[in-house]
């Protein structure tokens, strides 16, 4: 009997994108899933910088030269954050392994002002990839994703966003370490 791909989904999975995966959004892309539903998934890319910073968009941290990465092409005047460590913050979602979504963003503003928090364990984001209903199991049938639980949150804020996608495959090993290799481009192979 074949298992209810949702069921294996929940929050704290990384999507990995398939490594000839063409979409110009996703490509060589580690998705962060922070919500599955029956109303559809809510994610954040880890590995794509935008070309902002935390100061051109927050006046209250005007001085943070923090990065902001583009969290999918899904509603880019939104703003979300994820960080690693204990709950720090009112409303925050665990999604495992000491890793946070969201949560009350002027307790984070003023936590950030009073230098009590590691910025190195934060990551800022613009936008969402998000899929209604049934969508992203329908991709992973279609194997457009990889996915392996998040099990290590604090190396997805320390490899860089270059090397993530590569990082993460061959961690997993067997024919995902294998894949970590392939060129972008398979005429290239």
């Amino acid at each position: 009997m074949e298992e209810n791909p949702q069921s294996q989904i929940k929050p704290g999975t990384l999507l990995i994108s398939e490594p000839f995966l063409q979409d110009e959004n996703f490509v060589r892309s580690v998705v962060l899933l922070c919500e599955n539903n029956e109303g559809g998934a809510f994610g954040l890319i880890l590995n794509k910088l935008s070309i902002l910073k935390v100061s051109e968009l927050i006046d209250r941290l005007s001085f943070l030269d923090s990065e902001v990465y583009v969290g999918g092409p899904v509603e880019q005047n939104t703003f979300h954050f994820i960080y690693s460590g204990e709950c720090m913050l009112e409303g925050s979602i665990s999604l495992g392994n000491n890793l946070w979504w969201g949560g009350d963003f002027n307790q984070l503003e003023q936590k950030i002002i009073n230098s009590e928090v590691n910025l190195d364990y934060i990551r800022f984001f613009i936008g969402y990839s998000g899929w209604s209903e049934g969508q992203l199991e329908e991709e992973i049938a279609e194997k457009t994703w990889i996915h392996t639980p998040c099990t290590e949150a604090e190396s997805l804020f320390t490899s860089s966003p270059e090397e993530l996608w590569r990082i993460i495959l061959k961690n997993m090993g067997g024919e995902y370490q294998i894949m970590a290799n392939y060129p972008i481009d398979p005429r290239l192979n």
